[in-house]
């Protein structure tokens, strides 16, 4: 059995662009939509789903949210297998359950603020640090089709599990649903205290640093599948701020983040947590278990 595409639901408009999104992925990966909303509250607060039913935000309820989202849904792709859900908890909790038996978690960002397009909202970020599967968060600038971007382009950060990494077999699988190529980015730094000023070894450091990378990408991707058009790019800079800056250029930008069984708190690293809050284009982050 084929295990759902999950979404997270709320009324809101970039949930409701999050729906579009997940239901062009189940689409593609011919995976039933899953519906989810989970809350404490029992009345909507919020006025774009409100303007929509023509009724006061107070008197929307969360059955109402999901069977809007549902329809939204089936207008979309009618051969799509959809359900719903409505949970009485918090939605970071009912999610990261949600993600136990889900091929992946589509979140939409929303904010209360100037900064909804900088900032993460913190549902978004605790289901990606905890999810035991992928997680797909778009963005409040992101295009809502997940099939036929505007770049036509998958990058992947290349960390260094090799060709065990989970987030590269997630990579081309994406890259290949959508018949675009894929990005394969290492960077790599030169640490200042291997610099020299002398004139016979000036840009030695640096030189053995780019042919590491170089290794590293050559190895993770040596069992690539054929039918993948790839490139391989390696970028001198911090992990971070390459990946940030190419997302510019990608639909979607692919992440791993490590895993330790049992371990409690955020688990998410340095570079999945900075491209979830600054991405210009979707991310997903693909759990690496250590």
């Amino acid at each position: 059995m084929d295990l759902p595409l999950v979404v997270g639901v709320d009324g809101s408009e970039p949930s409701l662009r999050a729906v579009d999104w997940a239901a062009d992925e189940a689409a593609l990966r011919g995976l039933p939509l899953r519906l989810v909303y989970a809350s404490l509250w029992e009345r909507y607060e919020g006025a774009a789903l409100a303007g929509d039913l023509g009724e006061p935000s107070e008197q929307i309820t969360a059955e109402d949210i999901v069977r809007v989202a549902a329809q939204r849904a089936r207008l979309r792709h009618t051969d799509v297998e959809i359900s719903t859900a409505v949970l009485p908890e918090e939605p970071e909790y009912a999610l990261v359950r949600e993600g136990r038996h889900a091929s992946a978690v589509v979140l939409g960002t929303r904010g209360r603020s100037g900064l909804v397009e900088m900032l993460l909202g913190s549902v978004s970020l605790t289901v990606a640090a905890h999810a035991d599967c992928p997680v797909i968060v778009l963005r409040g600038s992101h295009d809502n089709q997940a099939g036929a971007g505007i770049h036509g382009r998958v990058v992947v950060g290349v960390g260094e599990k090799g060709t065990n990494s989970a987030a590269l077999r997630f990579a081309f699988q994406e890259a290949r649903l959508r018949h675009v190529p894929l990005d394969a980015v290492r960077a790599w730094r030169c640490p200042a205290h291997e610099t020299t000023d002398h004139p016979l070894l000036a840009g030695e450091p640096a030189r053995l640093h780019e042919q590491h990378a170089t290794e590293v990408l050559e190895e993770a991707l040596k069992n690539a599948p054929a039918d993948v058009e790839l490139h391989r790019r390696t970028i001198e800079g911090p992990a971070r701020r390459v990946l940030l800056a190419i997302s510019h250029e990608a639909d979607l930008l692919v992440v791993g983040a490590l895993r330790k069984p049992g371990h409690i708190g955020l688990q998410l690293g340095r570079v999945a947590h900075a491209t979830l809050h600054h991405a210009a284009c979707a991310v997903a982050v693909v759990p690496e278990w250590v």
